[in-house]
């Protein structure tokens, strides 16, 4: 009794260190692809462009090419095009175009021109254009001042004892008070930051250069009253067109406020963003500051509007009222087998689960790409159409693919990053698939994330904001100038135009008169050239 007592404790002791050793190896594989996909993060390359399946792997994606083959469906038929481009003329000429001209005709010294057959002198018979250079002149910068001028009358000045007199109309300046500040001036400094992403403090330092005493502290108290006065009219407008969408995108990221009342320094706050989609000819985008991330600041936002948002993971969308549905991104599902894929090694990536994931991601990828080809009158309703026809059976082949492999694989290591990548395409399929009830959708939030890169582009470089304030007319900065530039206008000729003539506008008794200062009412000489090369859409 006592040698089967022991057997069967010496059994279940192995047991257990079976089971501690596959818990261990388990770790040790899920930490060591945490490690790789870490040093892919900061060392490796970010392209998350389409991966080559190696023939093993290629048609076994679906499984089909047993299942499904037939020998008797007739082959494509191809017609093979062959042609050679021409270099288009004139090219350099239409870039030139807008530009002014500067001649620079070079002659001989009057002693050499002689002829060398008679000695008679000579005289210029043509010309000949050898280059065209593209020459910088950099910023330049003068006093403008505005004389008024007061006119009298002589007549009365003689013979009346009351002269009357006038007074020509002046400007109003774009910042009351300020000596220096001219719209050209402001225009430029939130150019530079905005725009391009050139701090403050980098700025002083130019105009230092230029012997001109210009210093940060007042540069962000212009920006801000500027912000305040003539910027928000605009932004509000822009937000009320927004909400009649019917489709937009939404994105967030974090952004550090100094002096916060109620937190610290070291806190973070957010900077949303929202956009239109493809479905419209006038895009805006729009960023909005707020002290958290809590879902009320999306909800808030949006009241109003009823639609499709595009947004990714982040829980705060999943709060919002029934009239918003959430499309999910299909680019994230398939960012995380791509993820997985950095921290396989080469030889093991042919056949694996992340490779048949990332396979099923990219042929819905190349599909609409196909129907951006569509040339229907009704191009979303085809879209639509077509969806239903080619995506929708390789997204139901995919959740099939989903729950079989999480079922039979990866249940018992459900912490691994394969099965976070499946479970989450599981959790979000009804998401997902929401892509499939419009035309207008689109498959992934890249939209988005592009309109919210130049804000963390800036960041990246002023750091952070100082005050409340100071983020708030960053907002307003971000959201004219990003969908300035959606709608083909130069940014700070936009900025330069809105200060010149919002100033002299009542917005506060004749809101209407703001329509002046929307983007596609913008005069002529504010939009790109190549937006008239290709013809005004707006």
């Amino acid at each position: 009794m006592k040698t089967d007592a022991k057997s069967a404790a010496a059994e279940q002791e192995n047991v257990l260190l079976k089971q501690q050793i596959s818990d261990l190896l388990s770790q040790v594989k899920y930490l060591t692809e945490q490690n790789l996909m870490l040093r892919q993060r900061l060392f490796g390359r970010k392209s998350e462009q389409k991966i080559e399946i190696l023939p093993d792997g290629q048609l076994s994606l679906f499984n089909e090419a047993e299942v499904e083959s037939d020998p008797s469906a007739p082959e494509p038929q191809f017609e093979e095009i062959i042609y050679a481009r021409k270099k288009q003329k004139g090219k350099r000429e239409s870039d030139f175009s807008g530009l002014p001209r500067h001649e620079i005709i070079h002659e001989l010294p009057e002693s050499e021109r002689v002829c060398q057959e008679c000695g008679k002198p000579l005289h210029a018979c043509g010309h000949d254009v050898l280059r065209r250079e593209l020459t910088v002149i950099p910023a330049q910068y003068m006093v403008t001042e505005h004389i008024q001028t007061v006119y009298a009358c002589r007549n009365c000045e003689e013979n009346n004892v009351r002269a009357p007199m006038l007074k020509s109309e002046v400007p109003a300046p774009v910042i009351s008070g300020s000596g220096i500040a001219s719209p050209s001036l402001v225009a430029h400094i939130a150019n530079q930051k905005y725009t391009l992403a050139l701090p403050l403090y980098r700025q002083e330092q130019e105009f230092s250069r230029n012997n001109l005493n210009l210093s940060r502290q007042t540069m962000a108290n212009w920006l801000i009253f500027v912000s305040e006065h003539w910027l928000v009219p605009i932004y509000n407008a822009l937000k009320s067109i927004l909400l009649l969408a019917y489709v937009l995108f939404a994105d967030e990221t974090s952004v550090q406020v100094l002096k916060e009342e109620g937190k610290s320094a070291e806190s973070k706050s957010c900077m949303w963003m929202y956009r239109t989609g493809c479905d419209t000819d006038r895009p805006i985008v729009l960023y909005d500051y707020q002290p958290n991330h809590r879902h009320a600041n999306a909800k808030f936002f949006l009241e109003g509007f009823n639609g499709y948002l595009h947004c990714d993971r982040y829980q705060a969308y999943d709060h919002l009222p029934p009239g918003i549905t959430i499309v999910r991104c299909w680019a994230h599902v398939r960012r995380k087998f791509t993820d997985i894929l950095k921290s396989i090694p080469d030889y093991n990536k042919t056949g694996s689960l992340a490779i048949r994931g990332t396979a099923y991601c990219d042929t819905l990828f190349d599909l609409e790409r196909e129907f951006a080809k569509l040339s229907n009158d009704d191009h979303f309703r085809a879209r639509y159409e077509a969806r239903l026809k080619n995506s929708k059976p390789v997204m139901d082949k995919f959740f099939d693919w989903t729950e079989s492999v999480y079922g039979k694989h990866i249940l018992a290591q459900p912490k691994s990053n394969m099965g976070k990548a499946l479970a989450y395409a599981m959790n979000q399929r009804t998401k997902l698939e929401n892509v499939l009830c419009d035309g207008r959708l689109e498959l992934s939030n890249n939209r988005a994330e592009r309109s919210i890169k130049p804000f963390v582009i800036g960041r990246k470089n002023w750091l952070f904001s100082n005050t409340e304030k100071g983020a708030d007319a960053s907002a307003m900065f971000y959201s004219i100038i990003e969908t300035a530039k959606e709608n083909g206008i130069k940014p700070y000729e936009y900025l330069k135009h809105i200060f010149e003539t919002a100033p002299n506008l009542d917005l506060a008794h004749h809101p209407d008169s703001v329509d002046r200062l929307l983007p596609w009412n913008v005069p002529f000489h504010c939009r790109t050239s190549t937006q008239f090369a290709a013809g005004e859409n707006n």
